[in-house]
Formats: C-alpha cells, structure tokens, sequence
C-alpha cells in the first residue's frame, strides 16, 4: 500500500507565524494556515489541521460505507458525508481534537434504514481513519433520503 506525503513550511512564532501546507503527493495544492485564523470562528481563507482531519475522515468513511453497502445488498447511489472537527483546550495543557461529528445522508437501493444506518456505524468504528482517531469522540447522525 501506498504512503502520502504533505509537508509544512513555517516561518514564526505561533501567534505571529504562518506557513503554507502542500499536499505534496497529489500536486493538488498548497493551503495557507495560521494558528490565530485556525483558532478563530472565521477561517479568512486559511485551512487548518482539522480541515485536513476532517477531509480526510469524510472522503475515507464514505469509502468504507459504500463497500459496506454493497456488502449487505444494496447499491449507493448517493453519499453525502460531512465531518465536523472541533479544536478546544486540553485539560492538561495546549488544545486538543474535542470531537467528531461524521453527518451523512445516503440515497441507496436495497437497504431499509435500519439496514443502512447498521452499515453507517460500522463504517464508523471500521474506516481506517476512525481508527487512527480512537482518541477523540465520534459521533454519527445517519439516515436515508427519500
């Protein structure tokens, strides 16, 4: 299996600093981040870690759900997966990922809702990137669309 590559270039302090993150394997872009604009509500056009995290835990899970699907019978036709990363104060220092919320709508063919949102939760606990996270809560809202 492949290994993916981004790097950061810093200059700064972390309150005065930035840097620029490159997705270096795919070529696909470079991304400012700062630690003000990645602590602040409005992002101003800068990414920041739990953007990536949450990129990154959105496109895998949708992965793993619709090979879990296809598993238990039914055809996606749909999946709209969106990950929710939180950032907030550690108790013991620094900050800290303080949750997960994976929100996914799917249209599919052959299952029922129960069916559908049993594969949603193990498509949560199974997704490799859950796995890596098992530190941070994950929550899940799971349904069908009509």
């Amino acid at each position: 299996m492949p290994t993916r590559t981004a790097r950061t270039a810093w200059t700064g302090t972390l309150q005065d600093g930035s840097g620029k993150v490159e997705l270096a394997s795919s070529k696909v872009g470079t991304y400012d981040v700062s630690f003000p604009k990645r602590s602040a509500e409005d992002a101003d056009g800068t990414t920041s870690p739990e953007e990536l995290i949450a990129a990154a835990h959105s496109s895998c899970y949708a992965m793993q759900l619709s090979a879990l699907i296809a598993a238990a019978g039914g055809t996606p036709q749909a999946l709209d997966v969106s990950a929710d990363v939180s950032l907030g104060e550690d108790p013991a220092g620094g900050f800290r990922l303080t949750g997960i919320t994976l929100t996914v709508r799917g249209e599919v063919d052959g299952l029922d809702e129960a069916a559908f949102v049993k594969a949603a939760e193990e498509a949560k606990a199974g997704c490799p990137v859950s796995k890596a996270l098992t530190g941070v809560e994950i929550r899940l809202d799971a349904a069908l669309e009509s």
